[in-house]
C-alpha cells in the first residue's frame, strides 16, 4: 500500500526490453533499508525491487502494465515519481493506494497561478463516473484533491512544495498521465449502481 506522498523523484538510467517484459534500471532518491522483493511506487505505478545497487534498483515491468500505464512510453533520462510501500505505524498524509492503475489520463491545460499551477485532465470515460469535486484521486502517485469537474475533464490545483518534489513541473500540454482512483469511491459508485439496477428491476 501507498499514501501518494511521493518522497522524491528517480532517473531513468536504462530501459532492456525483452521478450515479454522490460526491465526497467532507475536511480532512486534513496534505497535505505529497501530490499529485494519490495515493492516502489514508480509513477503511481507498483513494482517490485528486482536487484539493488547502491542507488540503483531494477524493476521487471510486465506487457499489460507497459500498455496500460506511462510506463511503457519512459526514456533514458526521464524523471518518476518515487514512494516507498507504507509500513506499520507510518503517519498516512495522503490518501491509501494499492499502485494498480485504474487508467490514462491527458494533461489538457496548464497554468501558472501565483506560486503554484493549475492543470485540467482529460480523463476516460468510463473513468468519469468516479471523479468528483473535492475527492481524491492520484495522478502519476501523487495523492490530489480533485477540483471542479467539467466535460469529461477535473482541475488541480498544485502547490510549490509538491511542483518542487514531484514530476508534475516538467508535464505538458498532451502528456498522458496515470490515474487511480481510491478504492473507498470505487466501492461507494459500484455499491450506489448495485443498489440501482436492483430499485429498477
Amino acid at each position: 500500500m501507498f499514501t501518494g506522498i511521493i518522497q522524491g523523484t528517480g532517473t531513468v538510467l536504462g530501459i532492456v526490453e525483452k521478450q515479454s517484459i522490460h526491465t526497467l534500471q532507475l536511480e532512486l532518491p534513496s534505497t535505505h533499508l529497501l530490499e529485494t522483493g519490495a515493492s516502489v511506487s514508480i509513477d503511481g505505478v507498483c513494482l517490485t525491487a528486482v536487484t539493488i545497487q547502491d542507488s540503483i534498483v531494477e524493476f521487471d515491468v510486465i506487457s499489460e502494465t507497459l500498455t496500460r500505464t506511462t510506463l511503457g512510453h519512459l526514456s533514458v533520462g526521464q524523471h518518476v515519481n518515487v514512494e516507498r510501500s507504507l509500513k506499520f505505524g507510518d503517519e498516512i498524509g495522503g490518501h491509501l493506494l494499492s499502485g494498480h492503475i485504474m487508467a490514462t489520463g491527458i494533461l489538457h491545460s496548464k497554468k501558472e497561478h501565483g506560486e503554484g499551477v493549475d492543470y485540467t485532465v482529460l480523463v476516460p470515460e468510463n473513468t468519469r463516473k468516479y471523479v468528483m469535486e473535492k475527492g481524491y484521486i492520484a495522478v502519476d502517485g501523487i495523492s490530489l484533491t480533485i477540483g471542479k469537474v467539467d466535460e469529461g475533464a477535473f482541475s488541480l490545483h498544485i502547490i510549490p512544495e509538491t511542483l518542487r518534489l514531484t514530476t508534475l513541473v516538467d508535464k505538458e500540454v498532451g502528456d498522458a498521465v496515470n490515474l487511480e482512483i481510491d478504492s473507498t469511491t470505487q466501492t461507494i459508485v459500484a455499491t450506489v449502481e448495485r443498489v440501482l439496477e436492483e430499485k429498477r428491476s
